[in-house]
């Protein structure tokens, strides 16, 4: 009888674990797209973030599962390590990948430039000065003056100062 109040115990602590995923799933993906629509973001970055969000999710979500199935906690470190292991040396591999990605949501909510600003990126060795046609994952698009489309990572655009050439508000005199 004990495995079958087990089994119950399992099986209702997986039903709330996927109530909690949906519901966590749309408050989430909510908030995401009213924070785009008031800081007027383009959809298909508005989704980027949002898949990002819902992979952390699901994520955490399996955590939860494999704890209440009762996996072993020594088995559960033994695995994480072997995969954190593995991941540890993809990621020094490739590590502009994970921080193009983080640097991409950082511009998501925090930067005050959209699609059709002319910004000027100040690099001493390779100062840009073009009008932003796309913010991706990975990096942003623009055009310069001369036509050419130049593509800059995300997370070097957080390190070097960018100022705004043109933005669609006017500026305030301060003079008075």
């Amino acid at each position: 009888m004990s495995f079958f109040n087990d089994f119950a115990r399992e099986a209702i602590g997986t039903g709330i674990v996927l109530i909690l995923l949906v519901l966590l799933r749309v408050i989430t993906t909510k908030l995401v797209r009213r924070y785009a629509r008031l800081s007027q973001t383009i959809e298909r970055r508005t989704n980027l973030v949002i898949k990002y969000l819902h992979l952390l999710i699901n994520i955490l979500l399996i955590v939860a599962l494999i704890i209440i199935w009762g996996v072993d906690a020594k088995d559960i470190i033994i695995a994480v390590s072997s995969i954190a292991t593995v991941v540890g040396v993809a990621m020094v591999a490739q590590w502009s990948i994970l921080s193009n990605i983080t640097s991409g949501i950082i511009l998501f909510f925090s930067y005050p430039f959209k699609i059709g600003d002319t910004i000027h990126i100040h690099d001493k060795d390779f100062p840009v000065i073009a009008e932003i046609e796309d913010i991706s994952a990975f990096y942003i698009s623009m055009i310069n003056k001369e036509g050419e489309l130049v593509i800059y990572p995300n997370n070097l655009l957080l390190q070097k100062g960018v100022s705004i050439i043109n933005t669609d508000f006017e500026p305030t005199d301060f003079t008075d």
